[in-house]
């Protein structure tokens, strides 16, 4: 059983470990992916910056290792709405429902910081992750013209009911 906590810095490299790791099995391990940002092996503090605006919520496992993790961050070019960002798992916690339980947290903390909707960018590559994102109500939408990650082939946006 895993249970999930906000991110320390203490968990800064086993957390860029399993986003790494990740990618580099799914071949995404290229510019303009997650694998490249500069923020990658410092996340707790990118998120510690803004705490009324980001969140990044970590999983544990039952031996308190990091297993993976989401993040929350508002994304300005649309008015009212926050990003999922590094949503990622290690291997041994996968297919457990573990990815639907951060998403569920990532989406309970936007609703109660005051975002209206969520948006996120994923790859083709990542079909497990599509799927989550579809059976949680997400609707792919066309891309914006402000993507950081340029790799990034579809883009979804939910609305978050009140």
């Amino acid at each position: 059983m895993l249970h999930y906590r906000t991110i320390t810095a203490a968990d800064d490299a086993a957390l860029a470990k399993i986003i790494r790791t990740n990618l580099e099995q799914l071949q995404l391990d290229i510019p303009g992916t997650a694998y490249f940002d500069p923020e990658l092996d410092h996340m707790s503090q990118y998120y510690a910056k803004a705490p009324e605006k980001r969140v990044y919520f970590i999983a544990l496992d039952k031996t308190e290792k990091v297993v993976g993790g989401v993040g929350v961050a508002e994304f300005a070019p649309i008015p009212g709405c926050a990003e999922v960002q590094k949503l990622y798992l290690a291997d041994s916690a996968k297919g457990k429902g573990h990815g639907k339980a951060l998403m569920c947290l990532a989406e309970d903390w936007a609703r109660e910081a005051g975002y209206a909707q969520l948006y996120l960018e994923t790859h083709s590559n990542l079909t497990t992750a599509m799927r989550l994102y579809e059976k949680l109500g997400f609707q792919e939408i066309e891309k914006p013209s402000t993507v950081l990650h340029g790799t990034m082939d579809h883009f979804y946006q939910k609305r978050l009911s009140r």
